[in-house]
This record gives C-alpha cells, sequence and structure tokens, in this order.
C-alpha cells in the first residue's frame, strides 16, 4: 500500500461543511485491492489484540464490536486503516471520532478521511496506521505503544491547555470565530475591525504595565502595601550578604522565592534555619537573579480569580501530598496517589501527577524521612512547598464562603494592578471573615493565571469562569464577525468580488478581498499571487482595518484544505461549466457543482445564496440549502424567477434594458445596462453576468441604491480595476484586448462580444492550459478558429506536463474541426507573440491576447503603446466602445 496523496482540510470542504478538521488521504492498496481482511489468515485476531479498544467502534453495524464484526466478514485495508488512526489518536487523549473511507473511480484506490483535533498528531496517526496495518498482514510484531507515546508528546507540545481551549469552547458556543495563531496559546477571535486576542488568560485588552508589574513581585507589594492590602512583610537579596540582612529584617519563619517565577517554580515555604534559608536562596537564584524574602504566613493558600475588574471563582489549594497507612513507603504512597485517573501528564486531566524534584527531596531531608521511609497510618506528607496544580496539587471551590470585605479587597487589587483577568494568591486563616495582617495576606498578584483549578476542581462547584471571559470580550450584542460575500463558479468570479468590494468602498466599508490577481486590502494590492485559498481568506478576515470581505474561492483551494472561513453571510455561484474536469478525481461537471457547493452549503441560514437561474447546474443546488435563495438571470422571462418571485423571492433580472430588482413583486430599477461602463456598452454579455449578482449582493448587504449606482458608473474595466479581464487598449490604427479568458465557456462569451465588435481583421493569440484534458484544449482551438481570422498560438512558460508540441497539435485538432481556415501562426513565446501581431496587424484591427499573466502582458502591452506614441489605454471603455459598436 502507499499514499498518493495526502491533504489537510482546515475549514467546510468537499468531504463535509460540518466537521472542518479533516486528513485526507489517497491510498493506493496495491496487490491488497484483491485481500479483503476476512482473506488474510489471522489478521482479525492479530488486529483485535494489538488493539482490543476498537471494540468500542460501531461502525456501520451501530453498535459496540461492529467495527471488528465488518473485519471478521472482510473488509478493504482502507477502512481498517481509518479506524485504526481514529483509535490512536483517542489512546493519546484526543478527540478523533469520524471517519470515512470512499472508493475512488480506479480500482484499488481509496480516499480515507479521518477527523484530528492536533494537526500533526492527524497526520502522523495515518501514516502510523499504514505501517501497522501493513504489519498484521505479514504477521510481523509491533510496537503500538511508541506510535502512542509519540502522538502524546505532539498533543503536549502542541494542544491547546486547559484554560485556552476552554474559552475556545465558550466563544464557539457563542458562534464567535477563531483561529489559533502558530502552536503557541495565542488565539484570534473574530474578524476584522472586531477581533479580539488572547494569548492563554491574557487578552489584547489587558494593560501591559499590568503584566509587567505583576512580574514584578517587590513593585507588587509596595503598591498594594501603599493601598493598605495586607501583605506579607519582605526584603530583597541579590547574595549571601543581603541574604543575612534581609533574614535580619524580616524573621523566622521565612519564604524564599525568585522575584519573577511562575508556577512556584524556585519557591521554599516556612524556613526556620539559616542553614534552611541559604538552600532555598540557591535554588530561587536558579530562576532569577534576585529574590524575596518574605514573612510566612499562616494559613491556607486561596486563589481568587477575578475577569473585568469582578471576583468569579475562588479556589482553595492544597499542595501535592500523600497519607501514610503504615506499611507504605513513601515512593509507593506517590505512586498509588499517581494512579488517580483523574490525574495525568501536563494538562491532561484535571490534577496533574506529582513528580519527585529537588523541592520533594529537601523536605524529606528536613524531616529525616526518604522516599524509602513509611508513614505511621493518618499522618500527612506535603511533598511541595507550594499548592500549584501543576506540581501535583488540588482544589476545592470555596468561591460562596469568601466574605464581601474579601470581595472588596480582590477587585481593589485587580484596579489597583490595572488587569482584566487576574489571579490574586491569598494565605489566610480563614476567608469567610475580613483578611487583616493578623488573619492573613496577599502573596501575590498573576497575570496569566490557569483556570484549570476553578473550571474542574478536585472538590466542590465547577465555575464556568471562561464564559465571563468570553462576555468580557464580546459584551452582549457587540459584533465578533463581518460581513463575508464569497465568490465561486467557473467563469467570471474575480470580476464579480471586484465589483463586489468595490460597491462595498462606494458604500463606506473598508474592504478586504481575494482574487486570482492577489490579496487587496482597501484597494492595495498586498500580496500579488493565485490568492483564492483558505490562507488568503484568513488574511484578509484577520486584518484588523478590515470591515467587509469578499472572497474568490476556486475549486483548487476547496479540494486542497477547504474554505478559510466557517460561514458566510452572502455565497455567489457564477456558473458551472467544462473547466478543470479531470483534475483531483473531479470528473463530471455534477462533481464540480459538488465543489462550488460547499461556498453555498457555508452560508448562515439568516444570510443568501445568490444562484444564476439560467445554469441548470446551479439552480438544482436551491432545494439542498438551508440559507435563503436569490435568484439572477439575463432574461425577463426566466421562469424559474418568475415562479421565485411570485413566492415573495429576492432576484435580479435584465429588464427592458435596466438591472432590475426584483423583491417578491416589487420592482427597483438601479440603471440603464449600456450606461454601465463594465457592460461595455451593454455589448458585453460576460459582463453583465458578472454585474448581476454583484448588484443583488449590495442590495442584500444594505447598499442605499445611491451608493450602488455610484459605485457601478465609477468600475470603469481597466488594468487598475478589472486587470487582466476585457482590457482594452487603442493604438493608432487597431485596438488591442488583453483577457484572463482560458477555457471553453470563456471563449464562448468573447465570440458573442466579438461578434458585436466591428473590425476589418479579429486577431487572437490562444493557448491552452496543460493540466486540461484533450477535449478540453481541442474546444479551446474549435472556438479560436469560429472567433478569429488570424490564430497566433503561444505556449505558457508553465504547460503543466505537456510539451509545446503536443499542445500545437491539440489546438490546430480543434481549429481543423471548425470547418473554418483562419490563417495560423506559431510564436511561443508571448510578448513575441504580441510584437508580432502589433507590427502585422491591419488598419481597423482587433487583437485579443489570452494570457495567464495579466499584469505581465498588460505591462509589455503598455511599453508597446508607448514606443508608438499611441494613446493610453482606454479608461472610459464602455462608453468609447459603446460610440464604436453604434458607428
Amino acid at each position: 500500500m502507499k499514499i498518493m496523496d495526502l491533504r489537510v482540510m482546515r475549514g467546510p470542504n468537499y468531504w463535509s461543511n460540518y466537521r472542518q478538521q479533516l486528513i485526507v488521504v489517497k491510498l493506493d492498496l496495491e496487490t491488497l485491492e484483491d485481500s479483503p481482511s476476512n482473506a488474510i489468515e489471522g489478521f482479525y485476531e492479530r488486529l483485535k489484540a494489538l488493539l482490543p479498544s476498537l471494540s468500542e467502534h460501531h461502525c456501520s453495524e451501530g453498535h459496540e464490536g461492529g467495527f471488528f464484526e465488518r473485519v471478521k466478514e472482510g473488509t478493504w485495508m482502507g477502512h481498517v486503516i481509518e479506524h485504526v488512526a481514529l483509535e490512536l489518536q483517542t489512546l493519546a487523549g484526543m478527540d478523533a471520532g469520524f471517519g470515512r473511507t470512499r472508493s475512488a473511480d480506479q480500482k484499488g484506490i481509496y480516499y480515507v478521511i479521518v477527523s484530528y483535533e492536533i494537526e500533526r498528531a492527524g497526520i502522523y496517526s495515518v501514516k502510523a496506521a499504514l505501517r501497522i496495518v501493513e504489519a498484521l498482514v505479514k504477521g510481523e510484531e509491533y510496537d503500538v505503544q511508541d506510535d502512542i507515546e509519540t502522538l502524546k508528546h505532539i498533543r503536549d507540545r502542541e494542544g491547546l491547555g486547559p484554560s485556552t481551549a476552554s474559552i475556545i469552547s465558550e466563544a464557539e458556543k457563542r458562534g464567535i470565530p477563531h483561529r489559533r495563531v502558530g502552536r503557541g496559546s495565542q488565539v484570534i477571535f473574530g474578524h476584522g475591525v472586531n477581533q479580539k486576542k488572547i494569548c492563554a488568560t491574557i487578552t489584547s485588552n489587558t494593560s501591559n504595565m499590568g503584566v509587567d508589574l505583576a512580574g514584578d513581585k517587590d513593585a507588587t507589594k509596595r503598591l498594594l502595601d501603599q493601598a493598605y492590602i495586607p501583605v506579607a512583610k519582605s526584603s530583597l537579596a541579590r547574595d549571601e550578604e543581603e541574604l543575612k540582612f534581609a533574614i535580619e529584617d524580616v524573621g523566622f519563619p521565612l519564604v524564599i522565592k525568585p522575584i519573577d517565577g511562575n508556577h512556584g517554580r524556585g519557591v521554599t515555604t516556612n524556613i526556620q534555619t539559616e542553614e534552611a534559608a541559604l538552600e532555598a536562596f540557591r535554588i530561587a537564584k536558579e530562576i532569577s537573579k534576585v529574590v524575596i524574602v518574605e514573612a510566612f504566613v499562616q494559613g491556607s493558600d486561596y486563589r481568587f480569580l477575578l475577569v473585568n475588574f469582578k471576583l468569579v471563582a475562588v479556589a482553595k489549594r492544597t499542595p501535592a501530598m500523600v497519607m501514610g497507612d503504615g506499611y507504605s513507603t513513601i515512593a509507593k504512597l506517590i505512586e498509588q496517589t499517581n494512579k488517580d485517573p483523574d490525574r495525568g501528564e501536563g494538562h491532561e486531566k484535571i490534577m496533574t501527577t506529582i513528580k519527585v524534584d529537588q523541592i520533594t527531596e529537601n523536605i524529606l531531608a528536613q524531616k529525616n524521612l526518604t522516599l524509602e521511609s513509611v508513614l505511621p497510618i493518618g499522618e500527612i506528607l506535603f511533598l511541595k512547598n507550594t499548592a500549584n496544580l501543576s506540581t501535583g496539587g488540588t482544589s476545592r471551590d470555596v468561591t460562596d464562603l469568601v466574605h464581601p470585605y474579601n470581595v472588596l479587597m480582590a477587585e481593589r487589587v485587580a484596579r489597583l494592578m490595572n488587569l482584566d483577568i487576574c489571579g490574586i494568591d491569598v494565605v489566610a486563616r480563614d476567608i469567610n471573615i475580613p483578611i487583616t495582617p493578623e488573619i492573613g495576606a496577599v502573596i501575590e498578584v498573576n497575570a496569566c493565571p490557569g483556570l484549570r483549578m476553578h473550571l474542574a476542581p478536585a472538590k466542590g462547584l465547577a465555575r464556568n469562569v471562561a464564559e465571563r471571559i468570553v462576555e468580557m470580550l464580546y459584551p452582549e450584542g457587540s459584533p465578533s464577525r463581518i460581513p463575508i460575500v464569497a465568490v465561486t463558479g467557473t467563469n467570471g468570479k474575480t470580476t464579480t468580488t471586484r465589483l463586489i468590494a468595490h460597491l462595498a468602498q462606494q458604500a463606506g466599508h473598508k474592504t478586504g478581498y481575494t482574487t486570482t490577481d492577489g490579496i487587496y486590502i482597501q484597494g492595495e494590492l498586498v500580496f500579488a499571487g493565485d490568492c483564492t485559498g483558505a490562507k488568503s481568506a484568513e488574511a484578509v478576515l484577520t486584518d484588523p482595518s478590515v470591515d467587509f470581505a469578499v472572497l474568490e474561492c476556486a475549486r483548487g483551494g476547496i479540494l486542497r484544505s477547504g474554505l478559510g472561513f466557517d460561514h458566510c453571510d452572502i455565497s455567489i455561484i457564477t456558473n458551472i461549466s467544462a473547466d478543470h474536469i479531470g483534475l483531483g478525481d473531479i470528473d463530471t461537471l455534477e462533481d464540480m457543482a459538488r465543489v462550488k457547493a460547499v461556498v453555498a452549503y457555508s452560508t448562515f441560514r439568516h444570510g443568501w445564496a445568490i444562484l444564476n437561474a439560467d445554469d441548470d447546474l446551479v439552480y438544482s443546488l436551491k432545494d439542498d440549502l438551508k440559507c435563503r435563495v436569490a435568484l439572477f438571470s439575463m432574461s425577463e422571462n426566466n421562469e424559474r424567477v418568475k415562479e421565485h418571485c411570485e413566492r415573495g423571492g429576492m432576484a435580479v433580472i435584465i429588464e427592458k434594458g435596466y438591472v432590475t430588482i426584483c423583491n417578491g413583486k416589487w420592482k427597483t430599477r438601479i440603471d440603464k445596462v449600456e450606461n454601465i461602463p463594465l457592460s461595455f456598452g451593454g455589448r458585453a454579455e460576460s459582463m453583465i453576468k458578472n454585474i448581476l449578482p454583484s448588484v443583488l449582493a449590495a442590495v442584500l448587504s444594505k447598499f442605499s441604491l445611491e451608493q450602488i449606482r455610484a459605485g457601478l458608473a465609477s468600475f470603469v474595466p481597466s488594468a487598475e480595476q478589472t486587470p487582466g479581464r476585457m482590457n482594452l487598449f487603442r493604438f493608432k490604427n487597431f485596438e488591442l484586448m488583453v483577457d484572463y479568458v482560458h477555457n471553453t465557456g470563456g471563449f464562448t462569451e468573447l465570440r458573442k462580444f466579438l461578434e458585436r465588435t466591428p473590425a476589418s481583421t479579429k486577431i487572437g493569440i490562444i493557448t491552452g492550459v496543460g493540466d486540461r484534458r484533450d477535449e478540453d484544449i481541442r474546444n479551446v482551438g474549435m472556438l479560436a478558429a469560429q472567433i478569429f481570422d488570424q490564430v497566433i498560438i503561444r505556449h505558457d512558460k508553465d504547460m503543466r506536463g505537456r510539451t509545446e508540441e503536443n499542445m500545437t497539435e491539440l489546438l490546430m485538432e480543434g481549429i481543423r474541426s471548425s470547418g473554418r481556415t483562419p490563417q495560423v501562426n506559431v510564436i511561443s513565446d508571448i510578448s513575441d507573440a504580441i510584437r508580432y501581431a502589433v507590427e502585422h496587424a491591419p488598419k481597423g484591427a482587433f487583437i485579443t491576447v489570452s494570457t495567464e499573466s495579466p499584469r505581465k502582458t498588460i505591462d509589455f502591452v503598455q511599453q508597446l503603446l508607448s514606443e508608438e506614441g499611441s494613446v493610453k489605454e482606454e479608461t472610459n471603455a464602455g462608453h468609447a466602445l459603446s460610440k464604436v459598436f453604434h458607428k
């Protein structure tokens, strides 16, 4: 067996709009296609012995043990790999419960789809599953525990901690989108101007000065002391000499800790002697150059958690401990305690396993004990100096016991520190009476407090403190999203995207949009390239200046990694025609329709899907959508539109020469088509098909009619606003148009346009796209012969697996099949081809240049214009051509 392709889905995708985190593997079973599981002797028994927990998998049988029944009866190895990959992740403590195996069109080729919680773990699990199944087929020994430990290591390094995970969970409940940045704890919530950031429990609103202050324990103490908050008496020490003075000043018992430590590292408490103080000083110095020597406060350890300067939870913390039974050694007691199923490594469980470290050994030494000592029955031994959960401590919720005076004190501390989220460590004899210097003290303030002790205390009520954090970031009624318009289809996506973005800017929005040309923020190109995938969409949605996004969504990006957003407000499917068929196992127009439908399926229920009522495949999607549907059509007599509007639906049509909005029985005329520059005087049908859904999207986005009309009037087809989309240049004796046209649908629309274009000679510089089917390339040649009097065949720099000779021959076959005999030249380099056409064009000619690199081509044409000294590109092309057409 071998993996032919592996893709990671990170958003709504071809396989599932709901399950967005999927690993999709194209798997070749090779010789095992003829060997299902029941045909391999001993396979079932070996699999069951290696991974007995697979008995919990229901599979299609719908009950426990269902998967093993399938294996026993006979199933293919792709299906087995799916279940093994899911189980490996589960055994490593990750949530992975969805999988599918589907046959591809080729014999022995399957798509294996498994969900993942952590991307790298998902990828590893699939590859490990392949190794495991191959070993089981051969009857070889396999140590599956190694893979599980590797996956646990990935989980520990790249998984989210409980604090961040809980905040994300609460955000998801409220429909707030989020995106993790890298592999750490930084997360961006919301989109564009409405985004908020967190890193663990530090937010984008958290005061930097507050964080710095909390990191300086001495400065914190001084600030709180001046505000009459009870704190422990303390002094600083940088060396042993200063330590002696500090001991004399503070007096025993002592606590010694680093000035800027965390998680209880380097802290020693209840120091009674100078010898113990010196050892504690050395431990603290390993963390910080300066240490704090403070009075040891008698009492219990409490953590007060404040969110938005309000107390939301209090936990009583107990250091890691064991209780003697009269016969077990301390080492054995620790081992038994760590067997508690609620204890795990790091943040894996609600409690952390207890580890024996230098602090533990020092405590044992002070008590004249070793790990082999036996504690009397009932004797409690604390194994750490601090009660941090990260070192094995436990917590108990005591929020309801806090005296109102202490609530006020904690909230004063948060305000004094200027921390929107903070954890205050208090040691006190009791918290249900006011804390005075005689009762207790504030020990320190934490700027990035952990939430685990409150979310899942060992005892007492769990407090949903993450909910309070999300409420602080997004108070009731405040938006987290920005409007998203997603555009897909075979042709017209880029121009439609650009026009909608232009209309949004005319309406006062700060737009971001993505196209095949690049990423644009507020009209400025910030990155050039084909940017129609998820990564580009995310770049727009995470830009803090953007308040309206228009995203072009192409086939390749959807299949490669899914969409870069979870939902959109408006989706548009322009059309579906035979382009890219045969690529990525998308072999039919119906397959392509399912790819494009991913965008429409991602529309909010309260949103709108704008569908082309003139396209049968696009229109047929309407009944499967959960959102509202609006239609567009070139014909005022389209029966689909009539029926839709009679039921109160929304649509846009061309009626009596006007772009007309239909809202039920009501109609609103936007503007006369021939007055809209992008329509080229009403003759560019392909452009009118882009105008219609764009206007409808603008109406549904609540732009005013005045704003829409002004936007249409100011959107002039040009290299600046529509690069590579019918860019017209006027030379002295002829005209030249640069266009991205490259497929059958595009050439069909081009033919309609040029039929209405008067010219002495029509010249076309064309090529085919290398990764298209032979028949698609022939069709381009056939259509070119029907359109042009002269054809110049050129070649792309990237032939995508074909030779120039093969491309030329296929185009010539198409030309010969047309029944026409245009003059044909072959000039491979596009610049040479353009220069040849320009130098040999007769007066009144019209040259069309088909290009895959619009900007480079436009630059070269403008260079030729400059050499000739001709007028510049026609920037009012619509009106200019209108005059030409009516001569």
